[in-house]
């Protein structure tokens, strides 16, 4: 016995350990970064933002309606002034007027520069100084003329007039403290205000630049962290998958292409082993198909043999025999005759036997190229060289349309001619009546031949395919046992099979199948007109 060698173990994932970051923690640290600064960049813009409304608003809210209401004060005092010093002079008390409707002004314009200045502590001083040397001035000056004018008829017997307008002057000049300071802060406000626009703007470039500068820097990133690799592993896969499969496959980058890319090899190397196998395999079939070719021309040689040196000798021993029952017949005994008669009889089989057998043994060894047939000449052609047969049994033979179909005529014709002879040789007691139909079944014809003879017991279907197989006595039916064997094999020749329909109860069916035309081709093979 020998030894059969072991095949190869198939190779296997190689189990590496790889301090590199997988694909997914990467796009999750891009994403979280990414995140990260968007939050940061709302806060800084919302900052901003707050920063500049606030300035804006202590500039447009607070500090302008205040000096607004500044003014209003001091057109409320000069008012006042102006109606006590023209009721002094000339007593009457229409002139009194502005002063009276300036105290209501002052009084509102005071109330609204008190809720505008609340947080201003040096605002809120200036007009609690105007309020207090407004009261006094009232106090000091104003009441007691009026008291004076409405007592005397003139103010200069009871107020100093030179005393009043120094302290009223007093009062326009803390007016006038409180204008510029408010003007002061305003001007502060304002350089507050522009620095937070600034600011804005400052961050919104900042957050433009740095946002370019992720993006490219994920960007940038990503190609060398993921496509880059993925690249190299495509490069890679297109060589092994253009027939280099000895190049080997080095995976790089994330975790996931790495492993994609072991994957690949691994796949590489399992084709690498089924191609070495398939290549050993292929070794041997063409060292068995050395063997058939050896195998066929000995064959070959066969039937040289058979057609030229077996049949001479045979020829002679048929032809002696003949002159023997010729020339001796009636002068023997008879059983020499009968001897003479069974040597002639064996001597015509066996020349039979051979050419039956060299004609199945060709089948098939001479391939040609399949043209397109006409199946009703086929069957004519078969009628023909069993006209004499067909005459002599009172034979009928019906056929309905016969397609065209690609095989070889020469052995077309002996599927049918010997189908037509086994129905012609095994008829029953009334004359044989033989029917040859077909019709298509997908991308092949199927045919029958269908005759009212004998029959076959269903159980021997198989075995009357067989080569030199009979079911008679040759005494009874004479033959080789070789043509429905020869009919089979020209049959699969051709792409078809060929069976024994065991479902008719009467006679016997032979049903067999060709491949039909290509769509789109006339009988000649050519394409069809459109």
């Amino acid at each position: 016995m020998t030894a059969t060698a072991e095949a190869p173990a198939l190779p296997r994932r190689r189990v590496e350990r790889v301090d590199r970051w997988p694909l997914s923690r990467i796009l999750t640290v891009g994403v979280g970064l990414i995140a990260l600064f968007s939050v940061a960049a709302i806060v800084v813009g919302l900052l901003a933002l707050t920063n500049l409304r606030d300035a804006r608003a202590q500039v447009v809210d607070r500090i302008d309606p205040a000096s607004q209401a500044a003014l209003r004060l001091d057109a409320a005092l000069v008012d006042q002034e102006t109606g006590v010093r023209g009721y002094a002079l000339s007593g009457q008390r229409d002139f009194l007027e502005p002063y009276i409707s300036g105290q209501a002004s002052e009084q509102q314009a005071t109330a609204k520069l008190a809720s505008l200045l609340a947080g201003m502590s040096v605002q809120t001083g200036d007009l609690s100084q105007v309020t207090a040397l407004a009261q006094s001035w009232r106090t000091g000056y104003a009441e007691p003329a009026v008291h004076a004018v409405d007592a005397g008829g003139t103010a200069s017997s009871g107020t100093n007039i030179d005393v009043g307008k120094t302290t009223f002057d007093s009062v326009r000049a803390a007016v006038t403290t409180l204008q510029n300071d408010l003007t002061t802060a305003r001007a502060d406000a304002t350089g507050r205000l522009n620095h937070s626009a600034t600011v804005l703007d400052m961050a919104c470039v900042g957050i433009a630049v740095m946002f370019i500068l992720i993006v490219l820097v994920l960007a940038f990133g990503l190609r060398a962290a993921a496509i880059r690799p993925l690249s190299r592993l495509a490069a890679e896969v297109r060589t092994v998958a253009d027939g280099d499969f000895a190049h080997e496959v080095v995976p790089s980058g994330p975790r996931e292409v790495r492993s994609l890319g072991e994957d690949v090899n691994l796949m590489r190397e399992r084709i690498l082993h089924e191609l070495s196998a398939l290549r050993s395999a292929h070794d041997v079939l063409d060292a068995r198909t050395q063997d058939l070719q050896r195998s066929n021309a000995e064959l070959e040689q066969f039937a040289y043999i058979a057609s030229h040196d077996l049949q001479e000798p045979l020829r002679k021993v048929a032809s002696f025999c003949q002159l023997l029952q010729r020339r001796y017949s009636g002068q023997l005994d008879e059983r020499a005759d009968q001897y003479i008669e069974f040597a002639v009889d064996g001597a015509k089989r066996m020349q039979g036997l051979i050419n039956d057998l060299l004609a199945f043994s060709r089948v098939g060894r001479v391939v040609r190229q399949p043209v397109a047939v006409s199946c009703e000449s086929v069957l004519e052609q078969a009628k023909n060289n069993l006209a004499t047969v067909i005459e002599s049994s009172g034979a009928t033979i019906e056929s309905g349309e016969l397609p065209t179909v690609p095989a070889e005529v020469p052995l077309l014709t002996a599927v049918f001619q010997n189908l037509l002879g086994n129905a012609l040789k095994f008829r029953g007691e009334d004359p044989p009546h033989i029917e040859v139909t077909a019709e298509r079944d997908g991308g092949f014809w199927r045919f029958s031949v269908t005759d009212n003879g004998i029959g076959i017991d269903p159980g021997y279907a198989e075995r009357i395919f067989v080569i030199f197989q009979r079911l008679h006595n040759k005494s009874d039916y004479p033959g080789t046992g070789i043509g429905l064997a020869l009919c089979r094999k020209i049959i699969e020749h051709h792409g078809g099979t060929i069976w024994l329909d065991t479902t008719v109860e009467r006679g016997s069916r032979f049903c067999f199948t060709l491949p039909a035309l290509p769509e789109g081709e006339d009988e000649n093979g050519r394409p069809e007109p459109t």
